[in-house]
């Protein structure tokens, strides 16, 4: 969750940290701090609560601290109250080493006790304290810094990826890797690491990704990269092809609006390569045509908006496939004994490709004997790796903390997996299966039609921004949209907001409608428009004022029920969510801009949830 950037070169560090983490502030955080090396000056650190702005007015925008090598943290609070004192970096008791962590140390409270006997006094509330007390107190006895991380790490238990600095050792420092991202960036003259490429990518687009276990030291002349085992080993690199600009706001007011603009684009890029001679194809799949015939089990694993792109899939996987699909949390899967063998292939989706709670359920998953196939945004990102196949998304850098083209590139890419699939085992028509491809080359197009109309949606989030509590009704695949479009307004605007099936409204949840309660009335799934009417009629002789959304065709029949409807243009069932989700996310958008809220880091919220 929270963003770590390390530094070792030839110019002043303490600037270079800041830029970094200004670029890993999408992530979410309520505190930062760098610490710094220099041989004349010795180790030097400042840290605040609050925004990354207090920081550099601590620090002069870097100017004050003097030092070539260097590490800085943001951090949300877990361990410790947020406050300047449990901000990351933290100083062992004799000031000689430095840590920055993200993840969370599970035996803390053990290892503080028995450091605690020794005699060593703690600063802070926070579990990651302990590592750099432990490692000056292994260090001590050792005087070798490597041999003294190794045995601090073969002591902690949980989740960590690691920045460590060490006053003896003014020209380098070491970073280490489990369960928490972590990559190593390679310059001219200059070595980083960071939690996110986006950190670095102005300074250089090679990379290599930590596994775990492993250990690197990392100086001005390069990176020495160790596994579990402390044999040093070759790193494969890799070249990163974002744009720079991608991961820039561009004179847009924010992250989130330019990244809902930029969804046709990006859905472009994940359709054109897997597309040919009218055919969905995917060049880099290994799973053979004889192993999805031996499937008769699909779960969809995933967390937040994945998970709702996995709610969608239950529906068209069933529908293309004639297999069962089930849909589940990855932070239940694990520990829920799920029925997986040999014949179950278990998809995994992620943004980040580093979700904890997905990274723990695909290790679930191959443990029972299934097959595990991704769908994640990050190339080399852990998911990615252990997976036994993985299909990217290629969304490019996605800044806001609320996803938007993440969301809708996973949600093209497991359509197009369906396809695949269906083909293979012969459970679509050929004629159905041509219109659907047909449809999927129009829906880029098809997205910006929506987006060159989006002044009703502005005024309807000026006439209903004040709401306390919205509902999001409706059936089928539009109840699977209602779930996205619902977090998507509650995690910007901080407007209480839940979706249902509109068919359970009489089975409780109509007990909650009032006069003037805002419910958003989805009707683009066709099939069940007529019930999906009745549904808004029921909730409209309570009082309630209606937003609704539905398609082209139908918008004349729902605008004699409904006073305010939005409309999308019709494109096959399988794909009509993939519309209808942009007026949501505007909408969403628009109702927190009006309420002024802080739309791209919203409170309490992170980018990549490295932690259970």
């Amino acid at each position: 969750m929270c963003g770590i950037v390390g530094f070792a070169g030839k110019e002043e560090a303490a600037p270079i940290l800041l830029d970094g983490l200004e670029r890993l502030e999408y992530r979410g955080y309520d505190s930062a701090g760098v610490a710094v090396l220099s041989e004349k000056q010795g180790l030097q650190m400042k840290k605040a609560k609050g925004r990354l702005k207090v920081l550099r007015a601590l620090t002069d925008d870097g100017r004050s601290l003097s030092g070539h090598v260097g590490i800085g943290h943001t951090r949300w609070a877990t361990h410790g109250e947020p406050n300047d004192v449990n901000s990351h970096p933290h100083l062992s008791q004799n000031g000689m080493i430095a840590v920055v962590h993200n993840g969370i140390i599970e035996n803390y409270l053990e290892i503080k006790e028995f450091l605690i006997s020794k005699g060593v006094s703690f600063r802070s509330d926070t579990d990651t304290e302990v590592v750099a007390q432990l490692l000056e107190y292994y260090y001590a006895s050792s005087g070798d810094l490597k041999s003294a991380v190794y045995k601090m790490l073969h002591r902690i238990e949980g989740a960590y990826a690691l920045g460590i600095l060490c006053v003896d050792y003014p020209d380098c420092f070491i970073a280490a890797r489990k369960d928490a991202p972590l990559l190593l960036g390679y310059g001219e003259g200059c070595s980083f690491i960071a939690s996110d490429v986006t950190a670095i990518l102005k300074y250089t687009r090679e990379v290599s990704y930590m596994a775990d276990g492993e250990v690197a030291v990392v100086s001005a002349s390069g990176i020495r990269v160790f596994d579990a085992m402390g044999l040093e080993i070759e790193k494969e690199r890799h070249t990163v092809d974002w744009d720079v600009s991608a991961a820039e706001k561009g004179g847009y007011a924010h992250f989130m609006y330019k990244e809902i603009l930029e969804q046709p684009e990006a859905i472009r890029k994940t359709i054109s390569p897997r597309l040919k001679d009218g055919h969905v194809f995917f060049e880099d799949l290994k799973l053979t045509a004889e192993e999805i015939r031996s499937l008769n089990r699909i779960f969809i694993v995933a967390c937040g908006s994945s998970y709702h792109v996995g709610v969608i899939g239950k529906y068209n996987l069933e529908r293309l496939l004639r297999r069962p699909v089930e849909v589940v949390l990855a932070s239940e899967f694990r520990y829920a004994d799920p029925l997986v063998d040999e014949h179950t292939l278990v998809i995994v989706i992620s943004q980040s490709g580093e979700t904890l709670d997905s990274m723990m359920a695909l290790r679930l998953a191959k443990k029972l004997g299934a097959r595990v196939l991704s769908i994640v945004n990050v190339v080399g990102s852990s998911i990615a790796r252990e997976s036994d196949d993985v299909l990217y998304t290629w969304a490019g850098p996605e800044i806001a903390v609320a996803t938007t083209k993440a969301y809708s590139t996973q949600l093209t890419v497991l359509n197009m997996l369906g396809l695949y699939f269906a083909e293979t085992l012969g459970t679509i028509e050929p004629a159905e299966y041509a219109a659907i491809v047909s449809e999927l080359q129009a829906l880029p197009a098809r997205m910006e039609s929506v987006l060159e109309n989006t002044e009703p949606i502005q005024y309807l989030a000026s006439r209903y921004f004040n709401h306390d509590s919205v509902f999001f009704i409706g059936r089928n695949l539009d109840y699977a949209l209602g779930l996205e479009g619902s977090l998507k307004l509650k995690e910007i605007s901080y407007i209480h907001s839940e979706a249902y099936a509109s068919g359970e409204l009489k089975h409780g949840t109509i007990s909650l409608i009032e006069p003037g309660t805002l419910v958003i009335a989805l009707g683009t799934y066709t099939p069940l428009f007529d019930k999906a009417m009745s549904n808004v009629i029921e909730v409209k002789a309570r009082g309630a004022d209606i937003v609704a959304l539905t398609t082209e065709s139908r918008c004349a029949d729902m605008a004699k029920t409904a006073e305010n409807v939005l409309a999308v243009p019709d494109t096959h069932l399988l794909l009509q969510p993939s519309l209808g989700i942009v007026p949501l996310q505007l909408f969403a958008y628009y109702v927190a801009l009006q309420r002024g809220c802080d739309i791209d880091k919203p409170r309490n919220l992170a980018k990549s949830v490295t932690v259970e």
